[in-house]
């Protein structure tokens, strides 16, 4: 299992692991130098009243080239698993500070400061409030409207937040309201939240992350990267 942080060094990383033992396989197997070497002696050795046939040699012969090209079948498979393992970790790292979208009502500050989000409608709304208030006191710091919004995904955010707020990363508590037809609804929020580091797995889809505020995140579980 390979874990990624915020600030690795990516080229100190560890490279893919070699397969355990390999240099003792390698001393066990039977090289195509040993084989030659095996099939010359049997030729000079053999009874000169009943030698070899040409269809027994053949087959050797046939036989030699389906093991050694099982080998390099075997070979590739390991080259191409560790260029996967290497596209994957790759991947991982482009995660690493990036801000995904999760469930939930607490929210910290991106990169550029603002503190952003997003709802769904189920129906179109004629307006839509959001509120950002202290997580830790409840008191009400912002409040945003958005107006009339159509039916669907609704993105919303305080890019104008105290620089102090931003500056020592408090997370904020969002609410959102959504009135239609004159009738006022509390709706879910889902917010943008920092990845902290990325961990491989052994599987090929086995990527789990630590996002701020959020703890360990399955990577199937994260939809949306901004």
């Amino acid at each position: 299992m390979t874990m990624i942080r915020i600030g690795d060094d990516l080229s100190a990383l560890p490279a893919a692991p070699a397969a355990a033992g390999a240099n003792a396989q390698t001393r066990d197997r039977l090289g195509q130098q040993d084989f030659l070497t095996l099939l010359t002696a049997q030729l000079r050795n053999q009874d000169p009243l009943n030698p070899m046939q040409n269809t027994e040699f053949l087959g050797q012969m046939a036989q030699f080239s389906t093991v050694a090209g099982i080998d390099r079948l075997h070979d590739g498979l390991q080259g191409l698993g560790a260029g996967m393992r290497d596209m994957r970790l790759g991947m991982a790292s482009t995660l690493i500070g990036q801000s995904v979208l999760v469930p939930g009502a607490t929210v910290y500050p991106d990169g550029q400061g603002a503190y952003r989000g997003m709802t769904q409608l189920e129906f179109p709304a004629e307006d839509v409030q959001v509120s950002f208030s202290d997580a830790r006191t409840g008191a009400l710091l912002h409040r945003q409207s958005l107006g009339p919004q159509p039916a669907g995904a609704v993105s919303f955010g305080w890019e104008a937040a105290p620089p102090d707020l931003v500056a020592a990363r408090q997370p904020l508590r969002v609410s959102v309201l959504a009135t239609t037809d004159g009738r006022a609804e509390d709706l879910p929020a889902q917010v943008y939240a920092r990845v902290l580091s990325a961990t491989l797995g052994r599987g090929q889809d086995d990527i789990t992350l630590d996002v701020e505020g959020f703890g360990i995140l399955h990577g199937l579980e994260v939809e949306t990267i901004r």
